[in-house]
C-alpha cells in the first residue's frame, strides 16, 4: 500500500492505525505522519468520549441522547479520511490542533 492509502486507513479505529502504522513504518512520508498523529489523536479522544459517556449514562440515564455525540467522533473520521485521501495536511475540527506535534514516536 502507498502513504495516501495508509493514511486514509489510519482513520478506520485503532486495528486500521495499527496497520498504517506498522505497514508504513519504513517508508513514512509527511503525509502519513501527520494523518498517524491526527488518527492517533482522534482515536484517544474517542475511547475518552466513550468511557466517559458510559459512566454519566450509568449514574444518570435520562441523559441518553449524549451518545449522540458518537456520531462526532464518526464526522471527524470521515473529514480526516477525506483529507488524506486529498492528501491535504489540515487538522481535524476542534481537536485536530492538539495533535501536531504530539507523538514523537511517529516521526
Amino acid at each position: 500500500m502507498n502513504n495516501k492509502t495508509l493514511s486514509i486507513v489510519s482513520y478506520i479505529t485503532l486495528i486500521g492505525w495499527l496497520i498504517a502504522y506498522f505497514s508504513g513504518k519504513e517508508k513514512a512520508d509527511d503525509l502519513l505522519k501527520y494523518h498517524l498523529r491526527q488518527s492517533l489523536g482522534l482515536v484517544i479522544i474517542g475511547a475518552i468520549v466513550g468511557i466517559l459517556l458510559n459512566v454519566v449514562l450509568w449514574i444518570i440515564p435520562a441523559l441518553s441522547f449524549l451518545t449522540y455525540i458518537g456520531l462526532v467522533i464518526l464526522a471527524l473520521m470521515i473529514i480526516g479520511m477525506i483529507n488524506a485521501a486529498n492528501e491535504a495536511k489540515k487538522p481535524l475540527p476542534v481537536i485536530g490542533g492538539l495533535f501536531e506535534d504530539k507523538f514523537a514516536f511517529i516521526g
